[in-house]
């Protein structure tokens, strides 16, 4: 493992793998959260059902504790024009609600964090297909990823991916990141932007990929909290995150429990997973 270039650190294939553990880690922790999300349950209970299933595999909650003031929970709860970084708590969920779930762990010291957005039960079509778009700008931005590439050709993918579906707002002060020994490192990946721009893309490099999209406004306000960002409209969000890094063969999602092969190939991205 090393540092070069403002602090980015890059790992070792044998370190990349190491993350895997807890990226499938996230990754299986996310998809039982998926399952467990209904009418009538608490964002506090689904906190619980997260933090037992990390600690039982021997992982870590990445997010508990973290900051000032530290974060409660081990997983960021956010309901409807909650965007991000929702503290879990006796909100229980209604029919209609959409729930963005962040979910962090630590494995031997290597971070996974992605991030899902769940309806509970049924929605309005313009929120569904906000959940759509928001997701498949992730994947587009993913997939925009090549070795010798920049760090801004993912947020460009994203960008024009979303403003190619509609009028959407984007969030600009929240970004995705560099991970690995840490879960918040340099660089930082916007989701827009002119592509070929920031760090170079090359083997060792993690990255978090997190488009934060709204059906108004992209601007946002802190709940009392200290926590919670709101849209300023109250227009609903949606936010999806995985973790990936980029090999000789091609491209490898961490956090996704099939390496993200499935989604990679129906955009004609090479796999590079293992």
């Amino acid at each position: 493992m090393g540092f070069r270039e403002r602090g980015i650190e890059y790992k070792t294939p044998e370190q990349i793998v190491s993350m895997r553990v807890a990226g499938l880690l996230v990754g299986q922790t996310l998809e039982l959260l998926r399952s467990s999300v209904r009418a009538g349950i608490s964002t506090g209970e689904l906190d619980a059902i997260a933090e037992d299933n990390i600690r039982s595999a021997g992982g870590t909650p990445s997010f508990k504790g973290y900051g000032q003031p530290p974060f409660p929970g081990t997983i960021c709860a956010s309901v409807n024009d909650e965007v991000v970084h929702g503290v879990p708590g006796d909100r229980a969920l209604c029919e209609g609600d959409i729930i963005s779930i962040d979910c962090g762990a630590i494995v031997d010291g290597w971070h996974g964090d992605a991030a899902i957005t769940v309806a509970v039960g049924e929605v309005p079509d313009e929120v569904t297909e906000l959940m759509r778009v928001t997701e498949q700008s992730m994947w587009r931005g993913i997939g925009a990823a090549r070795l010798g590439g920049k760090v801004s050709d993912i947020s460009h993918a994203i960008e024009a991916y979303v403003r190619g579906q509609g009028d959407y707002g984007i969030l600009e002060d929240f970004t995705g990141h560099g991970i690995g020994t840490e879960m918040h490192q340099p660089p930082n990946v916007p989701n827009y932007g002119k592509p070929g721009r920031g760090p170079k893309l090359v083997r060792g490099l993690a990255l978090a990929v997190e488009p934060m999209v709204t059906l108004g406004s992209k601007e946002t306000e802190v709940l009392e909290d200290d926590w919670t960002i709101v849209t300023d409209d109250a227009s609903w969000a949606a936010h999806y995150e995985h973790t990936f890094t980029l090999t000789p063969d091609g491209a490898w999602v961490l956090t996704a429990l099939d390496g993200g092969e499935e989604q990679l190939a129906a955009l004609g991205v090479p796999f590079g997973g293992r």
